[in-house]
């Protein structure tokens, strides 16, 4: 049993990736445009508006797996701010100041920071391509030299 979990780890990370990503975007667009039953912010005003765009744009690449790591942990720290700056002030406990999700999001995405995107992402798509494509540009190099005779 444990060896097909062990199978299934890097797709269901994938998985939780998505929805992760996903469900942080909704909440970006819901706050910019005022769509999906969110409130729009006034343009430019701080906080709320920048961290709609940054939940926005870090929810739209980790959901695609693109450029997952530094996302997340951008992702990760808005969380982080928007916690200790937004919730904790009004009460010790995330139960108690409404900040659930935010502490949700913030470790999810930072454990994304020390897991990576899954098999299953654009960032593996690019990266197997990059990797080829400079395969064969550099010379191999390896421990014992070539010798002509």
């Amino acid at each position: 049993m444990l060896i097909r979990l062990n199978q299934a780890q890097p797709y269901v990370l994938s998985l939780f990736r998505f929805v992760v990503g996903l469900l942080f975007a909704f909440h970006g667009a819901a706050t910019l445009f005022g769509v999906l039953g969110g409130n729009q912010a006034e343009t430019g005003a701080w906080p709320g508006w920048y961290a709609a765009l940054i939940q926005l744009v870090c929810g739209s690449l980790v959901a695609l797996g693109l450029g997952t790591r530094a996302a997340a942990f951008l992702a990760s720290g808005s969380m982080a701010y928007a916690y200790f700056k937004v919730h904790q002030p009004e009460a010790f406990l995330p139960l108690q100041n409404g900040g659930e999700g935010a502490a949700m999001f913030c470790w999810a995405f930072l454990l994304l920071v020390f897991t990576g995107p899954g098999n299953v992402a654009l960032d593996r798509f690019f990266g197997a391509r990059n990797t080829a494509a400079g395969a064969e540009d550099t010379p191999r190099r390896d421990k014992t030299p070539a010798v002509s005779v």
